[in-house]
């Protein structure tokens, strides 16, 4: 009965502590031990298959944020900056790391771990030009995160408080 409980407390907890974190409702300084180890930054991990059936876990956030205004941006900014700034062993995108954020997209630039998180400008397949896209397209109504399976199961450092080995 305990397994049960712990996975649906995981699966709850893998989707909705990011959400309550992007939303602003509370800044986590991280939970794994000091000195503990960290994950490596993620790789581009596309999807391999449909199935008709949802998987427990979070696949993706998309945060409602419009990249016009100054409080918009002003609450990414500051977002990005505690997700991606180093933890005290001067670890780069620590947080993020520990999350499993596979990458991020805002408002044309697109951070991706596989590139230690730096911008990149980002224009979505689905647009021939940035002028004639939309502004969700363009990610300048919402940020948008998507999470590598271990980040969306739940099984990263930020949920364990210690680095989950992965199978092979």
């Amino acid at each position: 009965m305990l397994v049960p409980v712990r996975r649906a407390l995981r699966s709850l907890v893998s989707g909705l502590l990011p959400v309550l974190l992007l939303a602003g409702a509370f800044t986590v300084t991280g939970t794994a031990p000091a000195g503990a180890a960290i994950e490596d930054f993620a790789h581009y991990q596309p999807e391999e298959r449909c199935s008709p059936k949802a998987k427990p876990g979070a696949a993706a956030v998309d945060w409602s944020n419009d990249a016009t205004t100054k409080a918009g941006r002003k609450r990414v900014k500051a977002f990005l900056k505690d997700v991606l700034a180093e933890d005290h062993r001067e670890r780069p995108a620590a947080k993020a790391r520990r999350m499993g954020i596979m990458y991020i997209i805002w408002n044309d630039q697109m951070y991706a771990a596989w590139r230690g998180f730096e911008p990149t400008d980002y224009l979505s397949s689905s647009c021939k030009r940035k002028k004639k896209c939309s502004k969700t397209l363009r990610h300048r109504d919402h940020v948008h995160i998507s999470l590598s399976r271990q980040g969306g199961f739940g099984n990263t450092s930020f949920y364990e408080g210690r680095v989950v080995k992965k199978k092979k």
